[in-house]
């Protein structure tokens, strides 16, 4: 009896852990649809390891945009092309990038919106061994770039400035913005074409700057979204929210400096906390503002050689 006692109370706590086990599976898929329906219902921008981010980073973190009412979700990558597929196909809403990068995208068939032009400015840093003094020394050298970007067009403006021969340059392609930077660092390639706060870091490394675009009043950066799924009412109050945090999150930026946001540049984009004390000083923001029309033709330009 005793026995046949103890088969029973071992064949319901089996049966009460399998039901305990059942439930908590169901109650998993559950929870991860809740996840999965609130992350399609949010506005989701991809963003890179860039300073040009910084504006949405500080309205995410702090709270800017819940506080104004709407869900809006960084989705970082570490490469431009990344961004672009995940915005072709629709994995997000919008995504930082260039307007090279946009106008590629626009002309192979997916509609977008610029809702903005960006702070990103680009710069040429050199090899400290190769001594690159000047752009006509870059003949029979290794420069990296991402294709069909801002900073391809940059490599073929450098070309063209130092009258150099087209296949003396060597075009190397690195789209993550980390591996480019240290591939700089260990000596692997000849130039780079970095934007902040990779520039920096390489700039501190006594990396030389051979040409800005800031010198060469070229403004490329952009934040676009895309025209799909973006005429409804949920997703233009999502829209305004987020215009609206921006704009507040660059007036702080403006008003404190970047330094001030230098734990943020810490967690997105990679920076050494040591080397955050030497972030730009003079770098401004400007609120959303459509990207200039020279701008945009250039790019067009460039895209049809």
């Amino acid at each position: 009896m005793k026995q046949l006692l103890t088969i029973v109370l071992a064949a319901l706590l089996l049966a009460a852990c399998g039901e305990t086990y059942e439930e908590k599976k169901r109650i998993s898929r559950q929870q991860r649809l809740k996840m999965m329906r609130e992350d399609s219902a949010a506005l989701k921008v991809a963003v890179l390891p860039t300073l040009d981010c910084l504006p949405l980073i500080v309205a995410k973190e702090q709270g800017l945009f819940d506080s104004l009412g709407a869900d809006v979700r960084l989705k970082r990558f570490m490469a431009q092309m990344d961004c672009d597929t995940a915005l072709v196909r629709g994995r997000v809403e919008g995504s930082i990038s260039d307007l090279v990068r946009t106008e590629r995208i626009i002309s192979r068939g997916t509609s977008l919106d610029y809702v903005t032009s960006t702070g990103a400015y680009w710069q040429l840093l050199t090899n400290r061994t190769a001594r690159i003094r000047d752009l006509k020394q870059l003949d029979d050298k290794m420069v990296a770039m991402t294709r069909y970007s801002v900073t391809d067009m940059l490599v073929d403006w450098a070309v063209d400035s130092a009258k150099l021969k087209e296949e003396r340059v060597f075009k190397i392609q690195v789209n993550d913005v980390g591996i480019r930077l240290r591939m700089l660092q260990n000596n692997e390639m000849d130039a780079v074409w970095l934007t902040e706060p990779q520039a920096m870091e390489a700039r501190l490394s006594k990396h030389r700057m051979l040409a800005d675009t800031r010198r060469m009043d070229w403004k490329m950066g952009v934040l676009a979204f895309r025209k799909k799924g973006m005429d409804d009412k949920n997703r233009q109050k999502q829209l305004k929210v987020l215009k609206k945090g921006y704009d507040m999150a660059v007036d702080s930026i403006n008003r404190h400096g970047v330094r001030h946001y230098s734990e943020l540049v810490v967690k997105y984009c990679g920076v050494s906390p040591e080397k955050a004390d030497s972030l730009p000083r003079d770098m401004k923001f400007e609120h959303m503002a459509a990207p200039r029309q020279k701008d945009i033709d250039q790019a067009r330009k460039w895209l049809k050689k």
